[in-house]
């Protein structure tokens, strides 16, 4: 019997990460970030994108 695990959803993307899945470009990204439609939180000198944020902005009716 063949086991197929699958990895968990990210809880949260790096910029260069929510850059890749989202298709929008890095300076796009940092203004919807000054513009407040878009969350963004700071772990050390690494900037952290929720996973549920960048859903909800790409996503209708999430």
């Amino acid at each position: 019997m063949t086991t197929v695990t699958q990895s968990p959803e990210p809880l949260a993307y790096s910029v260069a990460d929510a850059c890749k899945v989202s298709s929008i470009g890095k300076t796009n990204l940092y203004k919807l970030i000054a513009n407040g439609k878009l969350e963004a939180r700071k772990v050390g000198k690494r900037t952290l994108i929720p996973a549920a944020s960048l859903r909800a902005l790409i996503e209708p009716g999430a």
